[in-house]
């Protein structure tokens, strides 16, 4: 699944690409995961300017002149796709036609991927987000007795983080993902909080240097631990794998577990 900084990059290239541009209609292939008919998205949305991109969490936000917004979700599969006047990219759940000629297309072949029309306000902050200050953590893992990964890992309390960049996060921060969420100390909570921004925003210029207009895909060739690239980590520590469901958790003993 694309995680924040995959999806702020997929963002800066779809607006450059798109933004200012008349939506002429939309079609929906695959309506099961729309929260309207297909007639009412298309009453909603043709004839507008599509005035901007933004992301939320793990959201790409279609932003039209008219104050209505369309949210795009990936999911674990999907995918985004430029075309022109017409196309045939498989599994496709999504059409957007615009003035011109350009298209865009949002396919998944296992009908996961989600489009919707005007999504509620998210109560969670998202991972970059000013509010996820050193007071935010402390409040939100007082007493926890959740391992911080799964907190990490929970849009309902931090958006965007996924799998791969809590690992990365973890190891930066020197906490080992199993540690009890309200037993790390604050001083380690402040190395958390530095650990997100840095990683996070180091990834997005990395994925905007080595893969400069991607709309698509993950890309993870540069990490440093949830990699099987290399046994160690720049610092010396056997990265170790461990297997939990469909979800591998990559870390070493570099870092400190808190129970």
């Amino acid at each position: 699944m694309p995680e924040l900084p995959d999806l702020e990059v997929f963002r800066e290239n779809l607006n450059e690409r798109l933004a200012g541009k008349k939506l002429t209609t939309v079609q929906v292939p695959y309506d099961k995961k729309l929260n309207v008919s297909g007639d009412q998205l298309r009453a909603v949305l043709s004839g507008q300017e599509l005035k901007s991109l933004s992301r939320s969490g793990k959201e790409l936000h279609l932003n039209f002149e008219k104050g209505d917004v369309l949210a795009l979700h990936l999911m674990l599969r999907g995918q985004l796709h430029f075309f022109e006047e017409s196309h045939v990219i498989k599994s496709p759940v999504i059409e957007l036609f615009f003035e011109g000629g350009t298209g865009l297309v949002m396919s998944d072949f296992q009908k996961m991927a989600t489009p919707t029309l005007n999504p509620p306000a998210a109560e969670a902050p998202d991972a970059l987000d000013k509010s996820v200050n050193v007071d935010f953590l402390i409040k939100e893992f007082k007493g926890k007795k959740a391992a911080i990964k799964a907190i990490l890992l929970d849009q309902n309390k931090i958006r965007g983080i996924g799998n791969a960049y809590a690992d990365e996060i973890l190891w930066k921060a020197g906490i080992s993902p199993y540690s009890i969420a309200g037993k790390i100390p604050e001083e380690k909570l402040k190395d958390l909080h530095r650990a997100i921004n840095e990683v996070l925003k180091d990834a997005i210029v990395q994925i905007r240097k080595a893969h400069p207009g991607s709309i698509t895909g993950e890309f993870r060739d540069f990490l440093k631990v949830h990699t099987q690239k290399y046994p160690k980590s720049p610092t010396g520590g056997e990265i170790i794998i461990q297997k939990s469901g469909a979800r591998k958790t990559y870390y070493t003993e570099e870092q400190e577990l808190f129970n």
